[in-house]
């Protein structure tokens, strides 16, 4: 394993094709991060907010093609706003507008601590969520410990592919969805790691979905939607935790 992204393993694999691309709205502005702006853009739900929170995404790998408007990333968004909350996607540093250079995750989780510390200064009470597809699932993991999201959302984690050995252990709920026909991240490699932790996410193995759900983004919408109700409280995992 490596903390580093294997270009030369994945170029033709992770290699983006345009068709990932899909028009997204939102309030589009800019925040201070820790290599200069920031592009943002933030969403709301069309009716009642819900449970009132706030989604931050994470987006797939910059040096090859990953931006906030990728189709997974916009799904998501999506499914946030329907369940009632408010989303925020944003560019790692050296995406987009976004100021900076690629940073192989190091960076890409103090951008994200950035952005969480800005949400807390305005909205302190309202319960955080973080997403991440791809490399953005290993930038979310890798940021909770600063981040401290109520909730985690990791979408085809490039386990074989980032030293997730040392990472903290997660101790919110947490949800794990994983194509079982993925060309870029091996399938067995991500159920063998979630073997090992504790506590166990709550896993959605889509067998016939492939890295980047071509085909299958209603039913990852669904996946979302039927697992994000089923995660524990964090009182309960707690509870749980003691009583093990």
């Amino acid at each position: 394993m490596t903390s580093e992204f294997d270009s030369t393993l994945l170029r033709q694999d992770h290699l983006y094709d345009g068709l990932e691309e899909a028009p997204c709205g939102g309030e589009e502005l800019f925040l201070q991060g820790p290599a200069g702006n920031i592009e943002v853009s933030i969403s709301y739900p069309a009716g009642p907010r819900g449970e009132g929170a706030v989604a931050i995404l994470c987006h797939p790998h910059p040096l090859f093609g990953g931006s906030m408007a990728n189709k997974v990333i916009h799904t998501l968004s999506e499914t946030f706003n329907g369940m009632g909350g408010t989303v925020l996607r944003f560019n790692f540093r050296g995406v987009g507008s976004s100021e900076g250079k690629f940073d192989h995750g190091r960076g890409e989780a103090d951008d994200l601590a950035a952005i969480a510390s800005w949400l807390r200064r305005r909205n302190p009470a309202v319960p955080l969520w973080v997403a991440g597809f791809s490399f953005g699932a290993y930038v979310a993991l890798r940021a909770q410990p600063v981040v401290q999201a109520e909730r985690l959302l990791l979408v085809a984690p490039p386990v074989p592919l980032f030293d997730f050995r040392h990472l903290a252990p997660v101790t919110v709920p947490w949800m794990v969805i994983q194509g079982g026909r993925d060309e870029t991240v091996d399938p067995e490699a991500v159920l063998e790691w979630l073997q090992r932790q504790q506590p166990r996410p709550l896993l959605r193995l889509m067998a016939d979905a492939d890295h980047f759900f071509h085909g299958r983004l209603r039913r990852l919408r669904g996946a979302v939607e039927t697992g994000w109700h089923r995660l524990p409280s964090e009182n309960t995992l707690a509870k749980q935790q003691q009583s093990k």
